[in-house]
């Protein structure tokens, strides 16, 4: 049987209590947590694994970040100073 390769970006957001929340932004609703970052990227495989198993047996159309750019921006604001 061919395999088919599919791409996503993850996001990893630090939580404040410890570990890292992953977000796949290409699988609405795909969100899993791991106490370290490689567990997090793990748990991260493990959900999409899952995400993409449930999108065919529904016979769903496979979403994919092929076409995705990624690029972050920073901001830098003035202080508000409170009276």
């Amino acid at each position: 049987m061919a395999k088919v390769r599919y791409h996503y970006n993850i996001m990893l957001r630090p939580e404040p209590e410890g570990g890292y929340t992953a977000l796949v932004p290409a699988l609405p609703g795909c969100v899993t947590y791991g106490r370290t970052v490689d567990e997090a990227r793990q748990m991260a495989k493990d959900a999409i694994s899952g995400y993409i198993a449930s999108l065919r047996k529904h016979k769903d159309p496979i979403p994919t970040d092929d076409n995705t750019l990624v690029a972050s921006l920073d901001l830098e604001y003035a202080e508000v100073t409170r009276r």
